[in-house]
């Protein structure tokens, strides 16, 4: 393969806009109340399908598919019973003498047999303890199998003794479940509404972001091949090829949003600064009343990239915002700019009578701007404060 880091960081950059349009495409109700964003949600719904008397109706057809492929991973002398467990969530591991406690996602335990599931995004133990999920299995004297139910097979993530861990992916499963759905048409029929939510999981977990639009499709051969990775579509197997692309995208667009997150944590502490030492006294030269008191950056969550300038008078505080904030305040405006510069500072002015903002200016300070250094006798902000704070008694 001939991309260099840099290539592929710049093809992760080109490619977003397309994925993004696929996802915003599709409605799936996992996507919409953002379940499975967190391995307890989705537990929940792998303990309710493995479950035999459950509401899904399926009796134990999930319970025997998910033990069968956990005997795809085991050895011919330690194949397991595949039927006939109960199932339990949340399990404490932790033997007597243990530091702390360790809880597995869920348990299926017969009379002779134990199956200790850590679900998580990827094969990774992360930080739990194999040694004791093995050791709570097996008390009573049972057969004992650890297995990490998980999004990716990511064999190098798997130490401490995961390595030992069977591996059940998702897509593994859900295919299984998937060709046994199909083939039951009478359950398709009396259980219409289990259907519904099956399939759904079966669109995200398994197709996931497919509804491409056909120039997106193009524009993503396209970029493919100007990148260099056009090669990965003649590697064999193809689902092989398909994840190894998946997982490196993964990992270039991982780093790409954490060093984004670190590039906005520094424009904060830079245009933070810069109020602090210049802005409050240019403004304060400047104005009659409504002096700035304080500034301040306490904001989390969605309001994080904002810096607060806290005024006298009972004058409405007035923000600098930009980023992720910028794009939610533009949103809930009264008067939104058209086709905003999100590489840019915003200025907003809080709403006297709401929890909101009534007023919004974009500004020429560039975020590059605020990282490189604004000189003490640049007034670009200075103006546009002036400018939300004069429309004061007009709005």
């Amino acid at each position: 393969m001939t991309t260099t880091s840099n290539s592929f960081d710049q093809m992760v950059a080109d490619l977003v806009p397309s994925l993004s349009r696929s996802l915003a495409e599709q409605f799936n109700v996992f996507r919409v109340m953002h379940h499975g964003t967190h391995e307890k949600q989705l537990s929940n719904v792998f303990a309710w399908l493995l479950r035999e008397d459950a509401t899904h109706w399926l009796g134990d057809a999930f319970q025997r598919l998910f033990v069968e492929q956990v005997n795809r991973g085991l050895p011919a002398e330690s194949q397991l019973p595949i039927s006939g467990y109960r199932v339990i969530q949340e399990v404490g591991t932790s033997g007597l003498g243990a530091l702390g406690q360790d809880i597995a996602d869920i348990v299926l335990t017969s009379a002779q047999t134990s199956i200790v599931v850590e679900n998580y995004g990827t094969s990774d133990g992360h930080g739990h303890d194999y040694h004791q999920y093995l050791a709570y299995g097996a008390e009573g004297d049972k057969q004992s199998v650890v297995v990490l139910l998980c999004g990716r097979r990511e064999s190098y993530l798997q130490t401490a003794g995961w390595e030992q861990a069977v591996v059940v992916t998702y897509g593994e499963l859900l295919e299984r479940l998937k060709s046994h759905v199909t083939s039951h048409a009478s359950w398709r029929r009396a259980h219409p509404q289990q259907h519904f939510f099956i399939s759904e999981m079966f669109d995200h977990f398994l197709e996931g972001a497919s509804a491409m639009g056909i120039e997106d499709r193009i524009a993503f051969i396209k970029v493919m091949c100007e990148s260099g990775e056009s090669e990965r579509y003649g590697h064999r197997p193809q689902e092989t090829a398909a994840q190894e692309f998946a997982t490196l995208f993964a990992q270039h667009a991982k780093r790409q949003f954490e060093d984004g997150r670190k590039t906005l944590g520094a424009s904060k502490r830079a245009l933070k600064s810069f109020a602090e030492q210049t802005l409050r006294r240019q403004v304060n030269a400047a104005s009659d009343s409504g002096h700035i008191e304080s500034v301040h950056a306490r904001f989390v969550g969605q309001w994080e990239w904002c810096v607060t300038l806290e005024r006298s008078d009972f004058a409405q505080r007035i923000y600098l915002e930009f980023g992720p904030t910028a794009v939610v305040e533009n949103g809930r405006a009264p008067d939104p700019l058209n086709d905003p510069d999100f590489t840019k500072v915003f200025v907003t002015r809080k709403a006297a009578d709401h929890d909101g903002i009534d007023q919004i200016l974009q500004s020429s300070v560039g975020l590059q701007d605020v990282l490189a250094g604004l000189n003490v006798d640049d007034t670009r902000l200075l103006e546009c404060v002036l400018a939300v704070a004069g429309a004061e008694g007009s709005s």
